[in-house]
């Protein structure tokens, strides 16, 4: 397993990270001790989680995934393990407003009541990497990286992200710190897959140059890039069935953003390039998520070891130029189809 340092902190992790959004909901307590456990003897360290998960969400599963990931930390030497979660804003819950309206609230009192009970469900002292699940563009930026430095002077987080952060907000985040001598946002965790490649259009230039980690989250793009929704196909289980079948309006809009005709085309095109390089379509979709320079670690999930088993693959393949080349084709074929 390869290893990367996160933006210019003292923290390097496997360049492949275990998401647990699922842990609680359509995975199970002991699958998640059982997939985690396969993880860290494969040489991966680095655990990303958050206090509204699991997805999908459901009243009495709420926080439940922080719960799971800190009974399994217990198990493991804490030093030996890099723990990120997220903080979304007031209720910490998918089920109160404004999380379900889509909106968050990262003042002081919310990320403090966020930061000790994540702390208290992970049974832990402190958070490797403490993270904004979304973005506050109405707060200012030095209310919410004063709170979140103080977390970091006091012990309680090693470094600082962002998440689902725009261009405009990740480069006022980074003049705010320094004018401020605030601790800066070391990673962005944003969707990037071979079926949505808009972090390349300028959000890739700035972790460049600012030297900010990219933490690619839905590398296999919410599944479709496993190719199990193409031809029509709804399996039993999978998060997107469940959100046809039983979601909510913006459930089903996610559904809309990711699954559509362009989506689907470009994985159906992708199998044949996976089929080339010798390897599956979700090793395919993480491995080219790793051989970007300004990606840290891929954040992929698992619901059976079966998956775990074939994702953790990837570890070990390289894509060819050749295949690269293929995929930027396919890519242009279908700009975006994410929509």
């Amino acid at each position: 397993m390869k290893r990367n340092r996160l933006g210019t902190s003292g923290i390097v992790v496997s360049d492949m990270c275990l998401g647990t959004m699922t842990f609680g909901s359509s995975c199970d307590e002991a699958t998640a001790f059982r997939i985690m456990d396969q993880a860290a003897d494969s040489g991966i360290d680095f655990f990303d989680t958050a206090e509204i998960y699991p997805v999908p969400p459901k009243i009495d599963w709420v926080h439940e995934t922080e719960s799971i990931v800190g009974r399994w930390l217990k198990t493991k030497p804490r030093h030996s393990m890099i723990i990120a979660t997220k903080v979304v804003g007031p209720s910490h819950t998918w089920f109160i407003p404004p999380v379900r309206e889509g909106k968050t609230a990262l003042d002081r009192n919310h990320i403090r009541t966020a930061v000790e009970g994540s702390l208290q469900r992970l049974q832990t002292d402190y958070i490797d990497l403490y993270q904004t699940h979304w973005p506050d563009h109405g707060l200012e930026y030095e209310e919410i990286l004063g709170v979140m430095t103080e977390l970091v002077n006091e012990g309680k987080a090693r470094i600082i992200g962002s998440s689902n952060e725009s261009e405009w907000g990740t480069m006022k985040a980074q003049a705010v710190a320094e004018q401020n001598g605030y601790a800066r946002y070391q990673t962005i965790q944003n969707n990037f897959s071979i079926n949505n490649r808009r972090f390349e259009d300028a959000l890739a230039d700035i972790c460049q140059r600012e030297k900010i980690s990219l933490l690619p989250f839905s590398p296999l793009g919410g599944g479709i890039l496993t190719g199990k929704y193409n031809d029509g196909q709804r399996p039993e289980g999978a998060r997107f069935t469940h959100y046809i079948e039983q979601g909510d309006d913006r459930q089903k809009a996610m559904v809309q953003r990711f699954m559509n005709e362009k989506s689907l085309a470009t994985t159906a095109d992708l199998a044949t390039v996976a089929e080339k390089e010798g390897v599956t379509l979700p090793q395919l979709a993480i491995a080219w998520s790793k051989q970007h320079d300004f990606v840290a670690s891929t954040i992929f999930g698992a619901n059976t070891m079966r998956h775990m088993e074939e994702n953790l693959q990837a570890a070990d393949i390289t894509l060819s130029q050749d295949a690269l080349s293929e995929i930027d084709k396919i890519s242009s074929k279908y700009p975006y189809p994410m929509g």
